[in-house]
């Protein structure tokens, strides 16, 4: 049974046209996916490699999805692993420090684990003030842990811009820091993009949410990201971008995200992609994986 046919039988939405180049997509959850839509993980690895999409990021929330994260990057060349504590996970454990060294532990299992996330902020599912310290906490050891393994730093933020900007201000930055699922508007963008004094700056990675009508404010922070700093990503199985809005999120499906961010742009497709492919290798430590020529994915 061919990749189309084994979606349909999973009431999935349908394979897109490829891109003319390969992109990665920076930031999915595999594991959540087979969960959530039942997609397997070869399946779904398979895929995205047919459209163009042909290595991923696999970013664990708690301990036990870092582990998953680690053993599917020590699987698949394709995938390499960010590990952490979500900042609403952190927000409800019951053993922070414990948990937070088991992600510290983590960071260190190979070349293959190439970041320290998601982490951050998340003032929307967490509410409570006694959590949004431990939030916090968890936050500044995961920014400590990123530094000091020499690892990429992902951040989740949501309905926490300005507490998030404090800490990021009072802290030491690693090399590299990626604005996750980006999710404010052009005047945010400016701050992330200017906020490393070291003149760094940071990636943003535009999820399927910027292709929705209600989220121009997005665009208009796409506009203002230097296209050395663009990211892509699904955070399947969420997030599904226009036309499949409403099904089950995957990596398959960046195409649609990528197309519009180029019409967004103004921007010829294949430069898009060649450029985003290149930015997150940047991001995430360099080339992993079987390197791809660039060339369009039939």
């Amino acid at each position: 049974m061919d990749i189309s046919a084994r979606l349909a039988d999973l009431r999935l939405p349908p394979l897109p046209e490829p891109l003319p180049a390969t992109v990665i997509d920076s930031h999915t959850h595999l594991d959540s996916t087979r969960e959530y839509s039942g997609l397997p993980v070869d399946l779904n690895i398979q895929a995205a490699a047919s459209v163009g999409v042909t290595q991923l990021v696999e970013v664990g929330c708690d301990v036990p999805s870092s582990r998953i994260a680690v053993e599917l990057a020590s699987q698949y060349p394709q995938v390499v692993a960010a590990v952490a504590m979500h900042p609403n996970d952190a927000a409800r454990s019951t053993q922070l420090d414990d948990d937070i060294a088991a992600i510290d532990a983590l960071a260190g299992a190979g070349h293959n684990v190439r970041a320290i996330g998601e982490t951050g902020l998340d003032h929307y599912r967490t509410t409570d003030p006694q959590q949004h310290a431990a939030q916090e906490r968890s936050f500044v050891a995961h920014i400590e842990m990123a530094r000091r393994h020499g690892k990429t730093l992902v951040i989740h933020h949501r309905d926490a811009h300005q507490d998030l900007l404090r800490v990021l201000g009072e802290q030491q930055l690693p090399e590299r820091t990626v604005m996750h699922c980006f999710s404010g508007d052009a005047d945010f963008a400016r701050a992330c993009l200017a906020h490393d004094e070291a003149g760094r700056g940071m990636w943003l990675s535009f999820p399927g949410v910027v292709t929705y009508k209600n989220a121009g404010y997005l665009s208009d922070a796409l506009r203002v990201t230097p296209r050395e700093r663009i990211l892509v990503e699904t955070d399947a199985p969420y997030l599904t971008p226009v036309p499949a809005r409403g099904k089950a999120n995957a990596p398959y499906l960046v195409p649609y995200t990528l197309r519009f961010m180029a019409d967004v742009l103004g921007a010829d497709l294949a430069d898009l992609c060649n450029q985003v492919r290149t930015n997150t290798q940047d991001a995430f430590g360099g080339p992993w994986g079987d390197e791809m020529s660039g060339d369009a994915h039939a």
